[in-house]
């Protein structure tokens, strides 16, 4: 009796490990799919609007379009290791796991795989799935192509999807035309889109677009993760040295210079003087 039970325990935890695994691989269209494809609707429209009202203004940037800088400003916001990890960045995992789980860990290739096929869910199986999925999409896919992805199909703001309509939108520009402050701007806007962005509530996103700017300039200033809390950007904020103002030569006009018109005037008075003295003494008998 006790054999039979420990066998149909094996063959219930076999069959579950079976499910679980056809789960963890089940995404439709595969990664390998979007090789030479563009997303009409991912699975995060689909949560967060209907795909017939999502703004997208016809809006993907074309393919020689130059979107490096916008790229950089992300980088620096979202993944700083986003080049060389495979999908899952496991220093990040392990300054998340040291902080209590007060932070979260999910690289540009995670929130890739969860715009695309997932859901915003924070349940152990969720980001399971979205790990597993991620890295077959770094299988799949090559670097530039999954950051070209991911920009266009990142939400931006409440029905703005996509680097291209995220610029007209919020700056009235391709990507490719954004300046510095206006790319560190829209990747600050990342983390919460639908509570901070350049059109509404900007004062968290301005805070971390400092940040993003100060750290694309060369700053050895941390950027707080996306899902870190506020007062960590203030206190990165005040982290940043302070930068004394250089000393000025003093100003022209604080310097004093000699009155000419009193030097013009004493200098006639002593001529008038010595030419009285002489004439007396000539007229002497």
């Amino acid at each position: 009796m006790a054999v039979q039970k420990a066998r149909i325990g094996g063959r219930v935890l076999l069959g579950s490990s079976a499910l679980l695994f056809v789960w963890l691989l089940a995404v439709w269209p595969p990664p390998i799919w979007w090789r030479d494809h563009e997303p009409r609707c991912t699975a995060m429209m689909r949560l967060r609007d209907t795909c017939a009202t999502t703004r997208r203004a016809d809006a993907r940037p074309s393919g020689d379009a130059d979107t490096h800088l916008l790229e950089r400003m992300v980088i620096i916001a979202e993944d700083s290791r986003f080049k060389t990890h495979h999908g899952i960045d496991f220093v990040e995992l392990r300054d998340a796991w040291a902080a209590g789980g007060h932070r979260g860990a999910s690289t540009i290739t995670q929130q890739l795989a969860k715009n695309l096929y997932l859901s915003p869910s924070r349940s152990i199986f969720r980001k399971l799935k979205e790990a597993v999925t991620a890295m077959r999409l770094e299988l799949a896919l090559s670097k530039d192509r999954i950051m070209a992805l991911y920009l266009n199909t990142a939400e931006w703001g409440p029905g703005v999807w996509g680097a291209a309509a995220a610029s007209a939108t919020y700056f009235g520009v391709s990507p490719a035309r954004l300046t510095e402050a206006q790319a560190a701007a829209l990747a600050a806007t990342l983390p919460q889109p639908r509570t901070s962005n350049p059109a509404f509530r900007p004062a968290r996103m301005l805070a971390r677009r400092d940040l993003v700017l100060a750290r694309y300039y060369g700053g050895n200033v941390p950027v707080p993760y996306a899902e870190i809390d506020e007062d960590s950007i203030l206190n990165a904020i005040l982290s940043v040295p302070v930068i004394e103002p250089p000393i000025l030569p003093p100003i022209l006009d604080s310097i004093a210079l000699p009155d000419t018109a009193t030097t013009r005037k004493d200098s006639t008075r002593s001529d008038s003087t010595r030419s009285d003295t002489t004439r007396s003494s000539v007229h002497q008998p």
